[in-house]
C-alpha cells in the first residue's frame, strides 16, 4: 500500500499538459458568445479510492508569520510550554504562490486563486482564465459534473476575487457585477453559497437574489436564520452589503466556522435527499479578511480572523473523524503585509493586550472621532488601560489630523482625516505594544504554508507550487487524462 500510495504521490508531481474536454457555462469576452472552457490536463493514474469528499480552505494573506504569530496569541500564559494550534497538528508542507510571468512573482488574489483552483498560472487580475483570456475549467465545475454537491462559505462578498475563481471566468476582478451576473447566466454551479454581497445581487438593474429563489433556492440575509434551513433545497446566504463586518464587531465573533457547519451539514443532507446516488461535496471556504486586516497593517483584526479560522478548522478536523472519505486541505493564496513577530531590533512579541480586545480598529477609531477622547471611555474601547503617552498620542491625532493619503481598496472613501489619523494612531499603538512588524501594505512573493488532513492527506507533504495543489484535487476528483 506505501509502495502504490508513493507512486501516486509521484505521478502527480509529473502531471503532463493536455486538453481533456469542455465545460458549457462560462463567462462571456464577447457579446453574445460563450467560449468553450480549456479543461485541466491531468495524467492517468488515478488513485483506486477516491475522497468523497473535498474541502478546500483558503485562509487569505496567511503567511507563515501568521500562523506563527496565532500561536503565541492562543498561548497559555501560565504553562510554561507553547502549546500548539489546529495549524500545528496539520501542517503538511509550503507553496509557492508566483502568478504567470507577465505580472512578475508577486501575486495577486484572483491569479493565485485561479491557481489553486484550475492548476494554470494567470495573470493577476485573471478569474478563471488563462493568460490569453481564455476560461479554464475548475476543481469546483469539475466535481459538480460528477455529481457532488458543491458550496462555498467566505468572509468576503461571494464573488470577490477567491470564490470566484472556482465559479466564473472573467477577464478581471473588478468586473464585480459581470461576475455576480454569471453565477446566473453561465449556470448555478453551486448548491450553497454563504458570504457578503446584497450590493452586487440586489441591483437597481438586477435582482439576483430574486432569480436564485426563482430557480428554487432558499433565501436567508441573518445568522439566526442559519439553524433552519430546509433540507432539500440549495441555499443562498448573504448577511452583508460587501465582505461580512471583521469578526470582532460581528454579532458571531466565528461566524466563518458557524457558516462552515450549517454548509457542511446542507451539503450531507442534500446529497442524501439526492434519488441518484452518494456522490459526496466539494467546498470551498475563505477566511477572507485575514487578508484585508494584514492589508491594513492591523496586527489585532488578524489574529481575530485567525481564531475564527484555527476555529473552523477544529470544527473540519471532527468532521473528518467521523467522516474517513473527507479531506481537507488548507493554505493561503499568498502573504500580505510582510508581518514580522518582533519588529525593531528588540527580542520579544506580546500577544497580551490582543488578546482582550473586543472591538475592530475600524470601530474604535470611529468611536474615538464621535465622541470625547477620556481615559474611561478608551479603555472601554481597547479594554485595557492606556498610558499617558497613548492618550495624548489618540487626542493629537484627532485634533491635528490632516487630510491622510493612506487610505486603500477596504477602506471607506467617505472616511474623515479625523478617522483616518486616529485609524492609524489606535494601530501604530497595538504594534507598539505588541512590538509587530509591516513592510508593506500590499502582497509579498514568500512561499506558504500548506496543511492537510483526512483521506490522501500525504499527498501534500514538501513543497509544491499552488498549481499543483489544483492537480491533485482534480486527480483526486477522478480526472483521468482523456489520452
Amino acid at each position: 500500500m506505501k509502495l502504490f500510495i508513493s507512486a501516486i504521490a509521484l505521478s502527480i508531481l509529473t502531471v503532463s499538459c493536455v486538453n481533456t474536454g469542455t465545460v458549457h457555462h462560462a463567462q462571456s469576452t464577447a457579446a453574445g458568445t460563450k467560449p468553450t472552457i480549456k479543461a485541466m490536463p491531468i495524467a492517468n493514474n488515478v488513485p483506486h479510492s477516491l475522497p468523497s469528499n473535498i474541502i478546500m480552505v483558503v485562509g487569505d494573506g496567511m503567511g507563515p508569520a501568521f500562523t506563527s504569530a496565532y500561536r503565541y496569541y492562543k498561548d497559555d500564559p501560565a504553562t510554561k510550554a507553547v502549546e500548539d494550534t489546529i495549524f500545528d497538528h496539520h501542517l503538511t508542507g509550503m507553496s509557492s504562490t508566483y502568478p504567470a510571468p507577465v505580472s512578475g512573482v508577486v501575486t495577486d488574489s484572483a491569479a493565485s486563486a485561479t491557481a489553486l483552483a484550475t492548476g494554470v498560472k494567470s495573470y493577476n487580475g485573471a478569474i478563471g482564465v488563462d493568460v490569453n483570456k481564455k476560461p479554464v475549467q475548475t476543481v469546483l465545475e469539475w466535481a459538480k459534473l460528477q455529481g457532488k454537491k458543491t458550496g462555498v462559505v467566505v468572509t468576503s462578498q461571494i464573488n470577490h476575487a477567491t470564490p470566484a475563481s472556482y465559479l466564473a471566468h472573467n477577464e478581471s476582478r473588478r468586473n464585480y457585477n459581470e461576475i455576480a451576473d454569471s453565477y446566473i447566466d453561465d449556470g448555478i454551479k453551486a448548491d450553497l453559497y454563504f458570504g457578503g454581497g446584497w450590493k452586487y445581487f440586489i441591483r437597481e438593474d438586477r435582482n439576483l437574489v430574486n432569480e436564485f429563489k426563482q430557480a428554487g433556492f432558499h433565501y436567508l440575509d441573518n445568522y439566526s436564520d442559519l439553524v433552519n434551513l430546509p433540507n432539500n433545497k440549495p441555499v443562498l446566504g448573504l448577511f452583508a452589503n460587501k465582505g461580512l463586518p471583521w469578526a470582532l464587531d460581528d454579532t458571531n465573533k466565528h461566524r466563518l466556522s458557524a457558516m462552515t457547519k450549517t454548509a457542511v451539514h446542507h451539503l450531507v443532507d442534500l446529497q442524501k435527499n439526492d434519488n441518484a446516488k452518494d456522490n459526496g461535496f466539494f467546498m470551498l471556504i475563505e477566511a477572507s479578511q485575514i487578508d484585508w486586516a494584514a492589508h491594513g497593517n492591523n496586527i489585532s483584526d488578524a489574529m481575530a480572523e485567525m481564531d475564527d479560522l484555527a476555529k473552523t478548522l477544529t470544527y473540519l478536523e471532527h468532521f473528518v473523524e467521523h467522516h474517513r472519505d473527507t479531506l481537507v486541505v488548507v493554505t493561503a493564496d499568498h502573504s500580505t503585509g510582510g508581518f514580522t513577530v518582533a519588529a525593531n531590533g528588540e527580542y520579544q512579541w506580546n500577544a497580551k493586550d490582543l488578546r482582550t480586545m473586543n472591538h475592530s480598529v475600524n470601530y474604535i477609531a470611529k468611536q474615538l472621532t464621535v465622541n470625547k477622547i477620556t481615559s474611561k471611555a478608551a479603555a472601554a474601547l481597547f479594554n485595557f488601560t492606556l498610558t499617558e503617552d497613548e492618550m495624548r498620542l489618540l487626542i493629537d491625532s484627532k485634533n491635528n489630523a490632516k487630510l491622510a493619503n493612506n487610505k486603500n481598496m477596504y477602506q471607506d472613501k467617505n472616511t474623515s482625516s479625523s478617522e483616518l489619523a486616529l485609524l492609524k494612531s489606535v494601530k501604530a499603538l497595538l504594534d507598539k505594544r505588541s512590538n509587530s512588524g509591516w513592510t508593506s501594505s500590499g502582497h509579498t512573493a514568500i512561499d506558504v504554508p500548506v496543511f492537510a488532513f483526512g483521506q490522501h492527506s500525504e499527498l501534500f507533504n514538501g513543497l509544491q507550487d499552488n498549481t499543483e495543489i489544483a492537480k491533485k484535487l482534480f486527480r483526486l476528483l477522478g480526472k483521468t487524462d482523456s489520452h
